[in-house]
């Protein structure tokens, strides 16, 4: 697995992969169920730069879709929401079950569907962040809620703090 790290608002993110280009992880610090870098894994800062300029670019505000090559390695029914997750466009939310129907999935698995969406391996670029509880409240983020807020604030869904 090939690794580096990309400095963000959200911190340090790291970045893996089987193979130059290719991310099957991104993940950042304190995240619940996020990547750590393993034994055997090998540092190379120059796998990702397309992925590096990406989120430069997001992060300044002019980026509002990746388009990255990726390898997850989820269920096929994680992969269904994790799919559905790229259909959330850029400065919106939806609700869980708004999700669910989105992937497809009877609204009666809500719960289901948030843990793929708490599982999603490629924060951000899946937009998880986008993702609120039924009544608009900011739930659910493996990188935090004060993070979630930064995401939808940069995004214009949430506004500015004054």
């Amino acid at each position: 697995m090939l690794y580096t790290t990309h400095p963000t608002p959200l911190g340090d993110l790291l970045l893996a992969g089987p193979e130059r280009g290719v991310l099957a992880w991104i993940s950042m610090p304190g995240q619940k169920g996020g990547a750590v870098v393993g034994t055997g894994w090998r540092r190379d800062d120059e796998a990702f730069r397309d992925a590096q300029e990406q989120f430069d670019a997001y992060f300044a505000g002019d980026l509002k879709e990746f388009d990255l090559v990726h390898a997850t390695a989820g269920t096929v029914f994680r992969e269904r929401v994790w799919a559905a997750l790229d259909e959330i466009p850029y400065g919106s939310t939806v609700s869980y079950g708004a999700l669910a129907d989105m992937a497809g999935v009877d609204r009666r698995a809500v719960r289901a569907v948030g843990g793929a969406v708490g599982s999603n391996p490629l924060t951000v670029v899946h937009p998880c962040h986008r993702v609120v509880g039924a009544s608009g409240s900011l739930t659910g983020f493996a990188g935090g809620l004060d993070r979630k807020r930064t995401l939808l604030t940069l995004e214009g869904a949430l506004p500015a703090p004054l």
